[in-house]
């Protein structure tokens, strides 16, 4: 996936122990939680400091977003309707999932994950045109 310019950074996460070869499902599902429990404790943290510092401002740089990472919404995700709704995406069409770099096609097809796997979640962008 773009070895010599890459372009999706790595980002490492933990997540629930669902075995050596789970299910897709279970994969999407252990995923959603921890994104879902990391999300709702940044909206629980409150910005102390009114102004970013330049590490900060470097940091950010590389995704292409400076902000606060302010919320002004205090309502938590539900991580049910999230799992719904991510497996329901998948059925859809809307994103692929690829572990170290073989595409998984179906939510019951069992798949080998170490800790060193590389998992790529896609979403995919449908182009909207016309010939005429």
């Amino acid at each position: 996936m773009g070895k010599k310019h890459p372009l999706i950074g790595k980002n490492t996460i933990e997540i629930e122990d669902i075995g050596l070869q789970p299910t897709l499902k279970k994969l999407i599902e252990a995923v959603v939680t921890q994104q879902v429990e990391a999300f709702n404790a940044r909206k629980s943290e409150k910005n102390l400091i009114k102004y970013l510092q330049k590490s900060e401002i470097d940091t950010q740089k590389e995704s292409g977003k400076i902000g606060f990472n302010d919320s002004y919404n205090d309502t938590k995700a539900d991580v049910n309707a999230a799992i719904d709704n991510a497996l329901l995406a998948f059925e859809d069409g809307i994103y692929c999932v690829f572990v170290d770099e073989e595409q998984v096609e179906k939510l019951e097809e069992q798949i080998q994950i170490t800790e060193s796997s590389t998992l790529y979640f896609i979403r995919l962008t449908f182009l909207a045109g016309s010939i005429w």
